[in-house]
């Protein structure tokens, strides 16, 4: 970063062991404070949906998950996501950072929107979605609502952070095309767009490169290409070689490590085995980071805890996701009729993952509870049908009777609504699921409670996808309650009674089968390293590409109305395609629709392409009855691909489609458009091969010039042997300079490098006139 001579750097006032102090924690969740820099400490604290306070009389530690101070506890990640509303997410993300500035708390850490690559991934909850454009608007989103008011956002986990086996050591070995199409996209728009004050640098490896030392992903990618003018700090016990951090670009260890590796710094600067001018301007981004957040606030009383508390039922009303209602079986009438309410689940619910994001909530809304208070004339009855693990009665026989109480208790009622869930102990951060089955126990009681009564309502409590096959298609109403947060058993009351129409997406996909995930026969990897064998086919892309049967798409979700589509147009200006179309609400009640726009094409590509790509999505909420236009703003850049050859973004030329859908496999309509591709940068030599020459946009119509004259001056029929179509296609992936040599070639070996001479001033021509 350049100097300003008028200011100069912090660094020129600070001893060399007061600098190196400055890049490393002042204890687990504080940075150094600097009198002679005037740079105050800055307390961070854990917590992507609420956070983590220490409690005063504890010392709250890294490893102290269970004994925090009480905050709003917030739907996680994996609920927001599939409410695909960004201003919900902002205005939560606002009232987290009233939360912090009231306690003190200057940086909060997250939002982390790594990439749901498996449904194993025991951090699945603290992400939001397997698509980079849904993770990086909501991500986005959060971190706008944090700063806006202050207080600093650290988006993480930089980067391919997608599974937790192995975590602090294992290498994400990725092509370059997924990692800069999948797992960076979303790093990068919020980057460039929403300019979080902090990343976070992974534990991970990336093509065994630990991210910590990676200076192509610290400085080169993200300082240079997508000019970040934040601090990167490491993940809590991330940095293995301190002064290789520093050389590569990570400003801040976390945490402190009682000042031994400050003098690991200072000893590489004093030793020339590190540039003290690198020292200095992470010295300089450290201090503008101190300086950027607020004076706290501390004062806990001023929150507005009733009111935190609503906005979190708000929002975990807009993520609850119905998948099924057979015969309109939801809602339920709160008015009359009798309902079994049935799973320890009702009773105990889980609301939040468990590790490092354990908020301790202001208070919890249990759904039995709340199912309860909103009956105003059904009978509303419980029974716990199994234990939890851990409990007291957790015995075969005690199961048992559990089980039969449950069994009579559905048998005597109108509608069953039964909670199945995984417990705490099947996900958490720091280890990765086996399966993604429901508890035997459940699914068996689920087959006995169907058994004897066929209205049967199932409410799902998991932070991570769970097999729904083959019981789904035995079951009418199916609803997906994700972790809500603390609100949220209050929000699943309201919309199993029909206060609340629900509208939320799915933002990952329900597979039939674990085998079914495209991940799968390379999760988690091998003796360190996990190879990232789908590339691009992360999710519904690669379901689609084939053509794999799944429970449920990625952006599925029903309403208890409906929506018709119409109208679907698109108008090009600017580099912008303007997607619109008209949406009506043509049932009985209002409700809100996710209008989802997905790319694909061109259909002549050479490239792997997915079938489809979301592009954009739109919230619209309407009346009974009431239509409204929509429209959806694509960049022609968003149609680009990462190639490795050109080494930068490409847009190829062709016919795309866009589609509108309400799910990647519910598409509404489709509109062709032409796009103009990009110039390509290749600079062609002997070595490229005919099909490359031929689809280059100068080089192609050069060389056909070649074949044209040598068939034209020519009476020997060989001469014309190119073309055949047959024979192009044969010779499609040979070089040119090997077929120079063939006899009959159009093109002899002596000219091919003034083919290529010619190609290169047509190109610089075409240059010129771009400019000009």
């Amino acid at each position: 970063m350049p100097q300003n001579p008028s200011h100069p750097s912090p660094a020129t006032a600070l001893s060399l062991a007061e600098k190196a102090s400055l890049t490393s924690g002042a204890g687990d969740f504080v940075t150094q404070e600097s009198a002679g820099a005037a740079a105050p400490a800055v307390t961070m604290s854990d917590g992507p949906h609420g956070l983590r306070l220490p409690k005063e009389s504890g010392d709250g530690g890294q490893l102290d998950l269970h004994s925090a101070a009480p905050a709003t506890c917030f739907p996680p990640a994996v609920a927001l996501g599939s409410s695909w509303n960004p201003e919900l997410a902002e205005q939560v993300a606002g009232a987290i950072a009233a939360e912090a500035t009231a306690h003190g708390v200057g940086v909060v850490l997250g939002p982390g929107i790594n990439i749901k690559r498996s449904p194993l991934c025991g951090r699945n909850f603290e992400y939001f979605s397997e698509d980079p454009l849904v993770s990086s608007e909501l991500g986005g989103a959060m971190v706008r609502g944090l700063q806006d008011a202050g207080v600093g956002a650290a988006l993480k986990h930089y980067a391919a952070n997608n599974q937790e086996t192995d975590r602090m050591r294992v290498s994400a070995d990725v092509d370059e095309r997924p990692l800069r199409e999948i797992y960076l996209r979303a790093f990068e728009r919020v980057v460039r767009r929403d300019r979080p004050w902090s990343v976070m640098a992974s534990y991970n490896g990336v093509n065994g490169v630990p991210v910590t030392e990676n200076a192509r992903l610290l400085t080169g990618i993200l300082r240079g290409e997508w000019d970040f003018d934040g601090i990167v700090m490491s993940d809590w016990g991330a940095v293995r070689d301190r002064v290789a951090a520093l050389r590569a670009g990570l400003d801040l260890q976390m945490p402190g490590t009682g000042g031994r590796t400050n003098l690991e710094v200072a000893d590489a600067v004093e030793s020339g085995a590190l540039d003290e001018a690198v020292l200095d301007l992470a010295v300089e981004r450290l201090v503008r980071f101190a300086r950027r957040t607020k004076d706290p606030v501390r004062s806990p009383g001023s929150v507005d805890v009733d009111g935190h508390h609503r906005l979190a039922g708000t929002a975990a009303e807009q993520c609850v996701v119905l998948l099924k209602n057979e015969s309109a079986l939801l809602p339920l009438d709160p008015a009359a009729g009798s309902v079994a309410v049935i799973g320890e689940l009702a009773r105990t619910p889980r609301f939040q993952g468990s590790g490092s994001s354990q908020v301790t909530p202001t208070r919890l809304d249990i759904p039995l509870d709340s199912l309860r208070e909103l009956a105003t004339g059904a009978d509303v009855r419980f029974a716990a049908g199994y234990t939890l693990p851990g409990a007291a009665a957790e015995t075969a026989e005690a199961e048992a009777l559990l089980s039969d109480e449950a069994v009579r208790l559905a048998a005597e009622s109108e509608t069953v609504v039964l909670f199945l869930g995984l417990p705490p102990q099947d996900e958490s951060e720091g280890f990765d699921r086996d399966h993604i089955d429901l508890p035997a126990a459940q699914t068996e009681l689920l087959e006995r409670v169907r058994a004897v009564n066929p209205r049967v309502v199932v409410v799902l409590s998991n932070g991570g996808v769970v097999r729904t096959a083959p019981w789904q298609e035995r079951v009418p109403a199916l609803v997906e309650g994700w972790l809500l947060g603390q609100a949220g058993g209050g929000a699943l009351a309201r919309v199993l009674f029909g206060a609340v129409n629900p509208s939320g997406k799915l933002a990952e996909t329900v597979p039939l089968r674990l085998e079914d995930s495209p991940s799968h026969p390379s999760f988690p990897g091998e003796e360190g390293r996990s190879r990232y064998g789908e590339g691009i086919f992360v999710g519904y892309r690669g379901y689609d590409a084939r053509r794999c049967e799944v429970a449920f798409p990625f952006g599925h979700g029903l309403s208890y109305t409906t929506f018709d589509y119409a109208g679907l147009r698109v108008d090009e200006a600017d580099g912008v395609f303007r997607v619109g179309l008209t949406v009506t609400n043509t049932g009985s009640r209002a409700g809100r629709e996710i209008v989802q726009i997905y790319s694909g094409g061109p259909a002549d590509s050479r490239l792997l392409r997915p079938v489809r790509e979301l592009r954009g999505f739109v919230s619209v909420f309407l009346e009974a009855g009431e239509s409204r236009d929509v429209v959806v703003e694509v960049a022609r850049h968003d149609l680009a691909y990462f190639s490795e050859r050109e080494d930068g973004w490409r847009v190829e030329g062709g016919t795309y489609r866009f589609e509108a859908g309400a799910s990647s496999r519910d598409i509404r309509g489709c509109v062709e458009v032409t796009v103009g591709g990009d110039p390509s940068t290749i600079r062609l030599t002997g070595r490229n091969t005919l099909a490359e020459w031929l689809g280059h946009p100068v080089g192609g119509p050069l060389l056909s010039e070649c074949f044209t004259r040598a068939r034209a001056g020519t009476s020997q029929e060989g001469r014309g042997a190119l073309a055949d179509p047959v024979m192009r296609r044969f010779l499609a992936d040979v070089p040119l300079d090997v077929i120079c040599e063939f006899p009959q070639s159009p093109v002899p070996p002596a000219s091919l490098g003034e083919l290529a001479e010619a190609v290169e001033a047509r190109m610089a021509e075409d240059q010129e006139r771009q400019g000009a």
